[in-house]
């Protein structure tokens, strides 16, 4: 009976025993022979799309296992649509990297429609650049510095719910009346085209690195004038633009400009949807930090004009968490100013 008894609780025991392979795996054995899919949430032929496509390109052997990366395009809503996915839906095991619109923390923050997400629970792996956004004017409105819409009408373009749509908003009502938006675009690229035609005369938000490498042509021939620059210091580059947070006439609002303008900070980065384990973070992590440094990338960059400014996905999770915590009254102030844009 003894002998019986104890084979008994050793079967029992061997039963209860954790005996899942996953369980067991090692980040390498886990990625080996799988493809993961890096979410790109725009259109394509625009820097975010350009940005995704160089890292499928070159993360990939810098992570154990060497799984296949492959890009996806998945636009709507600004951003929104592809966030919500990687937050509800998107498999959270480390296969889904996801180069997030960089107001998405300012959208949650101030409950702007249709978000289903908490980018706090999100896992930052990296950022590729620290470039500000800008605002600028199409060369036939002859605008070449922001003073002049205080006489002159400027309508800029914007699709909706993207950062484009809180800048050129927040000019119109702390700068001036007479700039005016058109959105309803479903990407940047439908913007520029709408700018081409003469449906507006300028853009709401894009990436100064974006224009480089984008647009180079339209820089070098002077068919666009960059009128305001989005961040919390001016760019080496455009010494003499303002800042968007210069422009506000008090304390507050420009508190709530810098709000919105911290996220220029991490302007392209990489996260992962919450809950994927640890260990496979902190691979996808310094696989990231490897890739920034790889000269294969970094000459893949420079010939396509991309410019790489990399930030650790450990510092770019406390930029992103501190705009998605911002202060009661900035969020108060804020949808006052962009009431239309939340719920």
């Amino acid at each position: 009976m003894i002998f019986r008894w104890s084979g008994a609780v050793a079967l029992l025991a061997a039963l209860a025993a954790p005996t899942s392979p996953a369980q067991a795996q090692s980040p390498a054995e886990f990625f080996k022979g799988k493809t993961v899919t890096i979410l790109i949430g725009t259109s394509p032929g625009n820097d975010y799309d350009f940005r995704g496509r160089l890292i499928a390109r070159h993360m990939g052997r810098h992570i154990p296992g060497e799984p296949q990366l492959v890009p996806r395009n998945m636009p709507g809503g600004g951003g929104v649509v592809a966030t919500n996915y990687v937050a509800a839906i998107a498999p959270r095991d480390g296969t889904t990297l996801y180069m997030i619109m960089s107001n998405m923390m300012t959208a949650q923050a101030m409950g702007v429609q249709g978000v289903q997400f908490d980018t706090r629970k999100f896992r930052w792996i990296g950022n590729t650049t620290s470039s500000p956004n800008v605002v600028n004017s199409w060369h036939t409105t002859g605008i070449t510095k922001i003073e002049q819409t205080k006489t002159q009408e400027l309508v800029l373009g914007a699709p909706v719910g993207t950062a484009g749509v809180l800048y050129a908003t927040a000019l119109q009502k702390l700068y001036s009346p007479r700039i005016k938006l058109v959105t309803g675009y479903p990407g940047g690229a439908e913007v520029n085209i709408a700018m081409e035609r003469g449906e507006v005369q300028g853009r709401g938000s894009n990436s100064w690195s974006s224009w480089k490498s984008t647009k180079p042509d339209w820089l070098k021939d002077g068919k666009l004038a960059i009128l305001v620059q989005v961040g919390l210091v001016r760019d080496p580059e455009l010494p003499d633009v303002p800042l968007l947070l210069e422009l506000a006439g008090n304390d507050l609002d420009r508190n709530v400009m810098r709000f919105i303008s911290s996220e220029t900070a991490i302007a392209r980065a990489i996260v992962v949807p919450p809950d994927v384990p640890g260990d496979r973070i902190e691979v996808l992590r310094r696989a990231f930090d490897a890739a920034m440094k790889d000269p294969e990338l970094l000459a893949d960059a420079a010939k396509s004009k991309i410019d790489i400014q990399a930030m650790r996905g450990e510092d770019a999770q406390k930029i992103a968490d501190g705009i998605a915590d911002a202060s009661p009254a900035v969020i108060t102030r804020a949808r006052e100013l962009f009431g239309d844009l939340v719920k």
